[in-house]
């Protein structure tokens, strides 16, 4: 990076922009090669490491299931090495959102809807030597439910959901075969 250091709290809320449009190298200037996510333990097995590899991956899976994705920053406060800030995220369910569970495993699979979205998050950032090390968040995961029609679900929604995720299944176990085949 050139110019003027950024502070933490322009870290902070670029970090949390770059889900929906950062590419590696961006990850790779501004996440801490020890970062850790928090609340990967419902993200791909990608995203559970440490590092800009694991937030890229979480950014990467996050863009898979949705279009047009964005975070509107509406405050932003900092006390030392922590930024705290208030977000609206938005877009399109477009792709398929998987979620894990403790094992890394398909848990749950929300077919596209094609409906817009736009929910409450909070973001907790520690940044350290200019760059973000730790990331916590507080997310209004029902709004976006009930906005995308997740929930209720109707009849033929429940299909499509078990038929998702016997393909997130089924795809994982095709990767993990060939990630051991000789």
């Amino acid at each position: 990076m050139t110019g003027t250091p950024l502070t933490a709290r322009d870290v902070a809320i670029r970090c949390v922009q770059l889900m929906g449009d950062g590419s590696p190298s961006e990850f790779e200037a501004l996440v801490h090669p020890d970062a850790v996510n928090h609340e990967s333990r419902a993200e791909p097995p990608a995203a559970r490491g440490r590092g800009p590899q694991a937030f890229h991956a979480t950014a990467l899976w996050l863009r898979a299931a949705y279009s047009d994705l964005r975070w509107t920053i509406e405050e932003a406060v900092t006390e030392g090495d922590l930024v705290v800030l208030h977000t609206t995220m938005s877009g399109r369910h477009t792709g398929t959102f998987v979620t894990y569970d403790e094992h890394a495993r398909p848990s749950g699979a929300f077919p596209a809807t094609g409906r817009t979205f736009s929910v409450t998050q909070t973001h907790w950032c520690r940044v350290a030597d200019g760059r973000l090390i730790e990331h916590w968040a507080n997310r209004d995961d029902l709004g976006q439910a009930l906005q995308l029609h997740w929930i209720p679900p109707t009849p033929g929604y429940i299909l499509r959901m078990r038929l998702a995720l016997r393909r997130a299944r089924r795809d994982r176990a095709a990767r993990a075969y060939r990630a051991f085949r000789p």
